[in-house]
């Protein structure tokens, strides 16, 4: 059993949908192909059973994180409720980062809804992936040649997909 974007797309907004506390329109397609990027660990562009239960075990425990700091039960959580809902999934960020995420992700109120929370978690995933990678030795240094830093960054504006439309339209100037 192999799936696609659209299949993944489909399935999940299925499954959310019986949640009726996230009160979420579901999944964009963007969003379930960055699911596909960061669990494909065969290269197909598909989700096999075995990378699609990995993603779903993922989803369920940031749902959990998600509802937590949702306290108002508005199906979104501000940027400040963002900063300890990452720290609990598992990342430590610094404040300029937390800064370009909510560009990045918060609607114009600073709000996120589920959606985009959660594929804010998955391209943090694959960053913290991509730098774990790079770090050989497991010291939280990397080393990189010319290449490897146009290539990691690269990565990083595509995983985190900023524009200056993005930043103005959050005030950011």
């Amino acid at each position: 059993m192999q799936i696609n974007a659209n299949e993944l797309r489909t399935v999940l907004n299925r499954v959310v949908a019986k949640y009726k506390e996230l009160k979420t329109e579901g999944f964009s397609l963007e969003s379930c192909r960055s699911m596909i990027a960061l669990m494909d660990t065969d290269g197909t562009g598909h989700l096999n059973l075995q990378e699609f239960n990995h993603l779903w075990n993922k989803i369920k425990k940031w749902k959990l994180v998600f509802t937590r700091y949702d306290t108002d039960k508005s199906s979104t959580i501000s940027s400040f409720e963002m900063r300890n809902a990452l720290t609990e999934a598992g990342f430590q960020l610094n404040n300029q980062l937390y800064d370009i995420i909510c560009m990045r992700y918060a609607n114009e109120h600073m709000e996120l809804d589920f959606d985009s929370y959660i594929s804010c978690l998955v391209r943090l995933e694959g960053m913290f992936r991509a730098f774990r990678a790079f770090d050989r030795d497991g010291d939280g240094i990397i080393k990189l040649n010319v290449f490897e830093v146009s290539s990691i960054i690269f990565f990083f504006i595509c995983l985190l997909n900023i524009n200056r439309i993005n930043i103005y339209k959050h005030g950011f100037n």
